[in-house]
């Protein structure tokens, strides 16, 4: 699961996202939207926007309770594929 957020300086949106990704326990890789031209194509008055895998799943005022039922949701996700992943080398 990659974790990005684009962002830009000066932006207390983004401080907000970035602060509340750390408060639950994710360090994204983060992504300046004024440093790429395809980013600014994509982002620019939309930031901060979080992405998971190259999808936005938040994006402007990023909320803590939505964001944390994403995160939730992929997580298990996650560890039931990893349990799959498991059975299907046991087998």
């Amino acid at each position: 699961m990659k974790l990005g957020l684009v962002t830009r300086r000066g932006c207390h949106l983004c401080d907000q996202a970035l602060e509340l990704l750390r408060s639950l326990g994710h360090e994204p890789e983060l992504q300046d939207v004024d440093a790429d031209d395809r980013l600014h194509d994509l982002y620019d008055w939309r930031v901060p926007v979080v992405l998971l895998d190259g999808r936005v799943v938040a994006e402007g005022n990023v909320e803590g309770g939505a964001l944390r039922r994403v995160l939730s949701a992929l997580r298990r996700q996650r560890l039931a594929h990893d349990s799959n992943v498991r059975g299907e080398d046991q087998a």
